[in-house]
């Protein structure tokens, strides 16, 4: 009885689901994981400015609950290049299901938790929940939409992972001001709820991705298990987003923890590497950088991580810190790259898909937008208004438009169907890292830099100096118009040229910043011109 009825639940769908399937619009399949994941990307930044209501509501310091955007971090950087192996485990909408679900859910336990323990806990489970959510829609948008026409859909990801971190702490600040640091968890509920409902309906795993879920299991219908692999990669990826996150705060290698955590990092991804490619069926297939093509699209998605989230993270700080702005108009700097990005990333989308231009020109040409809009932030200065920041940003954000849709057709120019799951993984592992590093990047070096010139301004600036002199005596003597007495006006004036000098060495940082960010964009321009050439179109693969 047993024999006889066994192939019939293979068999059923696999007669059902194409007729089922192509019912979908792509569109439709489209916009309901984009939903998702833009949820997933609000939350990396959502939290930053209001770390200090979650603290005071909490009773506990600003340093233990900056453990709150940590503990996130790791969590995702964990299961985040381990998410094509997972969508093998469990199946692909299996899997994003449950991971829109564990979100959900732990997003609940964010909003309500009464302790940092236990906010800690629930994050560490909604970064784990929120890591599989990206590459498993590129995966999933890969498989949906014919090669011709990826680029549009490509184009609706762009928009939600650029615009997300951007609108995060603006829509952070603006909750935590109106109403409470809860709700900038507890907003995530009805979206998830929404999203589970759509995915049950309209996503589904594609025929090509079953038979590839079928041929890499053994005799026994079991996935192989490379604990060892797991093991090393969760370790590897866990300690150097440790060290990434909380360097600047513990002093880097002066503190022996991070020591530690470089250690193991740097040792346990090494040695995962060797250890994945002597695996016939690894966790993640780094064998895939043998496509050239795929490999310089790595590069290029590192570079985007690096720049995007480095000024995504700093412009808001340095217009708080040195012009003054409040969270939320610091952030509304970021709307117009925003709304560049939203309004022209359809736009390269049809001039790739309409063959009007070829990505491997088109990514160029952003790539060169990009870093000359980051010379061109190099060039501010303390009376920059917010209209200039603004149209920096919008500057900025034309380069981003016509960047990611043609950098990820590259991606999968020349990889097989069933190496779609394997390859999603691995472009957000280098966007993800990208981001990482970009972020630690602005955070150790605004710091440093401003040590430096303020050590080269200030050996220029003796107490003696004429100029000084005349400007303390100047303001001091206006000072004492105004009701000060004869001490305290010197004493303020004094205070004040102190406060201008450490304004303009913290802007001399964050300039060096943006030139870094500008020379290492410019430098993996000629990249692209590596790339084979190739003829977008050809059969298209098995969608949903």
């Amino acid at each position: 009885m047993a024999t006889a009825v066994a192939p019939m639940p293979t068999a059923a769908p696999a007669a059902i689901a194409p007729r089922a399937v192509a019912q979908i619009n792509p569109w439709v399949v489209a916009l309901t994981v984009t939903l998702a994941t833009f949820m997933e990307l609000l939350d990396t930044s959502i939290a930053n400015v209001s770390l200090p209501y979650i603290a005071g509501g909490l009773g506990r310091s600003f340093d233990e609950v900056t453990w709150i955007l940590t503990t996130y971090l790791v969590a995702n950087a964990v299961v985040l290049p381990l998410s094509a192996w997972l969508s093998r485990v469990f199946g692909r909408k299996t899997y994003y299901m449950s991971c829109v679900a564990l979100f959900t859910v732990t997003s609940f336990f964010c909003g309500i938790a009464p302790t940092l323990g236990i906010m800690l806990i629930a994050r560490v489970l909604q970064g784990i929940g929120g890591g599989g959510l990206a590459p498993v829609e590129q995966a999933i948008l890969v498989d949906t939409f014919p090669p011709a026409k990826r680029a549009t859909a490509f184009a609706l990801y762009t928009v939600a992972i650029v615009t997300a971190p951007a609108i995060g702490p603006v829509l952070g600040g603006w909750i935590t001001d109106n109403y409470t640091w809860r709700w900038i968890f507890l907003i995530n509920i009805p979206i998830g709820i929404l999203s589970l409902y759509l995915t049950s309906r309209f996503v589904h795993d594609p025929p090509a991705f079953t038979e590839e879920r079928k041929a890499v299991r053994n005799a026994s219908g079991k996935l192989n298990l490379d604990g060892v692999g797991i093991a090393l990669i969760a370790v590897g990826s866990g300690a150097l987003e440790v060290l990434l996150d909380r360097g600047q705060i513990d002093d880097w290698l002066g503190s022996a923890f991070i020591r530690w955590m470089l250690v193991l990092g740097i040792g346990c991804l090494t040695a995962a590497v060797f250890w994945e490619l002597n695996q016939p069926d690894p966790v993640i297939d780094f064998r895939m950088l043998k496509v050239r093509d795929f490999t310089i699209a790595n590069v290029f998605y590192f570079v985007f991580g690096f720049g995007l989230f480095a000024t995504t993270t700093m412009i808001p700080q340095m217009l708080q810190q040195l012009y003054g702005y409040r969270a939320i108009n610091a952030g509304l700097v970021l709307g117009p790259g925003a709304f560049v990005i939203t309004l022209l990333a359809p736009v390269g989308a049809q001039l790739v898909q309409r063959r009007i231009v070829h990505p491997r020109i088109l990514l160029f040409g952003s790539v060169i937008v990009v870093g000359l809009s980051m010379l061109h932030y190099s060039h501010l200065n303390l009376q920059t208004d917010y209209d200039h920041y603004a149209w920096a940003r919008a500057f900025q954000g034309l380069g981003y438009a016509f960047f990611f849709v043609p950098l990820s057709v590259i991606a999968y120019s020349q990889l097989a169907p069933n190496q779609n799951n394997k390859a999603s993984s691995l472009t957000n592992f280098f966007r993800n890292w990208g981001g990482s590093f970009g972020i630690a990047f602005v955070t150790a070096t605004a710091e440093r830099r401003q040590d430096f010139h303020q050590s080269r301004v200030g050996e220029n600036l003796a107490a003696t100096n004429s100029n000084l002199q005349s400007g303390i005596h100047q303001t001091a003597a206006y000072l004492q118009t105004q009701g000060f007495s004869q001490v305290d006006a010197v004493k303020a004036a004094t205070l004040r040229y102190y406060e201008q000098l450490g304004n303009q060495t913290h802007l001399l940082a964050f300039m060096d910043c943006f030139h870094v960010i500008a020379v290492v964009t410019l430098l993996a321009a000629p990249l692209v011109l590596l790339t084979k050439n190739f003829k977008l179109g050809g059969k298209a693969p098995e969608g949903h």
